[in-house]
C-alpha cells in the first residue's frame, strides 16, 4: 500500500502492529509510544520529512482515549495534575512544532536532536530507580503496597471482583490551590508545586512539539524521578496531557502546512490512522494490565528501550 503523503510503500498491518506493540508496552508507564514510533517512521520506514512529527501526534490523537478511560475508570486520574500538564504544554508545543519546521527540517540534525532528547528520558529514568527513598515512605511503598493489594484482589472470586472493584485503591485530592496540590494514594501523600509543574510542562512542551511525542513521554519520567510521584498515579494524567497537546499540534501542522510549500509538513493521516488504531487496542490493554505489572519491570523495560534507541541516533550522527 502506497502513502502518498510519507512517501513510502507497505502492507497496512505493519503499521497497525507497530502501533500496537509501543502502545501496549510504553502506556503501562503514562507514555504513548510515540517517541518510539518515530524511529521506526523514520529509520524503517524512511519517513523523514517534518511530516513524520505531525503523523506521530496523529498517533497520539487516535490512540489514546482508550488508555485514558481506562485510568478514569480505575480511580487513578489525577485531575488537577492533567490540567496544569496541559495548561503548561500546549503554548510549548506551537513552539516547539516552528523550531521543527524552520530549524530542524534536515533528517540528520533532526535525529540527532531525537536522540539526545531519548538519552535525557532514558538517565532520569535511571536516577529514579537507582534513588533509594526512605523504607515504608513515597511512592514505591505506595506502588508495591498497592500490587500485594492487586495480588490479593486476584485471588479472590469472579463474583467477589465484581462486587468490590471500589476496594482497589483510588487517587485522592485533599488539596489543590496555586501553591500546593496535595494527593492521597495507598495511605501515602504527595505534594508538588503547581508552579514548577507548570513551567516543566512548557518546557516538555516545547520539546514534544519539535519530536511529536505531545510531550508525555518526557513529563512521566521528571514526575517519577523529580516529584517521586507513583507511576501507578501519573500515568492517566500524562496520557491526557499527550492527548490534548498532540491534538494541538496536529491542527497547528495542518494548518501551516500551505505556507511551507518546499516542506511536506501536513500529517499523513491514512497511516497516522493506522498506527493510531492499532496503538488503540495496545493503549486499552496495556492500561488493563498495569496494575498486575510490577512498577520496576515497567520502568526498567522503558529505559532499556528508550536509551537504546537514543544512543543510536547520537552515534549515527557522527559516524
Amino acid at each position: 500500500m502506497f502513502f502518498p503523503v510519507a512517501g513510502i510503500e507497505v502492507a497496512p498491518w505493519v503499521p497497525f502492529l507497530a502501533g500496537f506493540a509501543v502502545a501496549f508496552v510504553c502506556s503501562m508507564g503514562g507514555v504513548s509510544g510515540a517517541f518510539l514510533l518515530l524511529p521506526f517512521q523514520v529509520s524503517v520506514l524512511g519517513f523523514t520529512t517534518p511530516a513524520v512529527s505531525a503523523t506521530n501526534h496523529l498517533f497520539n490523537v487516535v490512540a489514546i482515549p482508550s488508555g485514558v478511560y481506562r485510568y478514569i475508570r480505575e480511580g487513578r486520574m489525577v485531575w488537577p495534575l492533567t490540567w496544569m500538564v496541559i495548561a503548561g504544554s500546549i503554548p510549548g508545543v506551537f513552539l516547539g512544532t516552528f523550531v521543527r519546521v524552520h530549524y530542524l527540517p534536515n533528517p540528520a540534525a533532526f535525529k540527532f536532536f531525537a536522540g539526545l532528547v531519548l538519552l535525557y528520558i532514558g538517565g532520569t529514568m535511571v536516577v529514579s530507580l537507582l534513588k533509594k527513598p526512605a523504607p515504608g515512605t513515597g511512592a514505591k511503598s505506595a506502588e508495591r503496597r498497592f500490587r500485594e493489594l492487586v495480588s490479593e484482589f486476584r485471588k479472590t472470586t469472579t463474583a467477589a471482583q465484581e462486587e468490590g472493584k471500589a476496594a482497589l485503591p483510588r487517587t485522592e485530592v485533599k488539596q489543590f490551590n496555586l501553591a500546593r496540590l496535595e494527593y492521597s494514594f495507598y495511605d501515602e501523600s504527595f505534594v508538588v508545586n503547581p508552579g514548577i509543574v507548570l513551567s516543566f510542562s512548557a518546557l516538555v512542551g516545547i520539546m514534544g512539539g519539535i519530536y511529536g511525542i505531545g510531550g508525555g513521554a518526557i513529563i512521566a519520567p521528571v514526575f517519577v524521578a523529580m516529584f517521586r510521584l507513583p507511576v501507578y498515579t501519573v500515568a492517566g494524567a500524562c496520557l491526557m496531557g499527550t492527548f490534548i497537546t498532540s491534538l494541538a499540534a496536529v491542527v497547528f501542522y495542518q494548518v501551516i502546512a500551505p505556507f511551507y510549500p518546499h516542506l511536506v509538513a501536513a500529517p499523513d493521516w491514512l497511516l497516522g490512522i493506522l498506527f493510531g488504531f492499532g496503538g488503540m487496542v495496545g493503549m486499552y490493554l496495556g492500561a488493563r494490565t498495569q496494575k498486575f505489572v510490577p512498577a520496576n519491570v515497567i520502568k526498567w523495560l522503558l529505559v532499556f528501550i528508550i536509551t537504546s534507541t537514543g544512543l543510536s541516533y547520537v552515534v549515527q550522527f557522527f559516524c
